[in-house]
């Protein structure tokens, strides 16, 4: 998969509907995301059946982003499902 192009104006973002398709294909759905926080809601599910299924992909992952960020990850760390969250009001 070819990295994602948005487009964003403001706090608005768009998706061409290629975009769309592929990331369906590895399975996120951007389908009627419109902003940087319902992208990131678009993630989670992803997220969490990629740390119950290749822990070892997601840990990766979490360093590259980490690296690039130029940030620290604690020594270890673990996806919480959103089931186990508490609500939010």
């Amino acid at each position: 998969m070819r990295a994602i192009a948005m487009l964003r104006s403001g706090n608005s973002i768009r998706f061409t509907t290629k975009e769309v398709e592929e990331t369906q294909a590895v399975g996120i759905d951007l389908d009627g995301v419109k902003s940087p926080d319902a992208f990131a809601n678009a993630l989670v599910p992803w997220i969490e059946a990629l740390g119950e299924v290749r822990p070892d992909l997601l840990d990766k992952i979490a360093q590259e982003l980490a690296k690039a960020k130029g940030a620290k990850l604690p020594p270890r760390f673990s996806v919480v499902p959103s089931a186990d969250l508490p609500e939010q009001s």
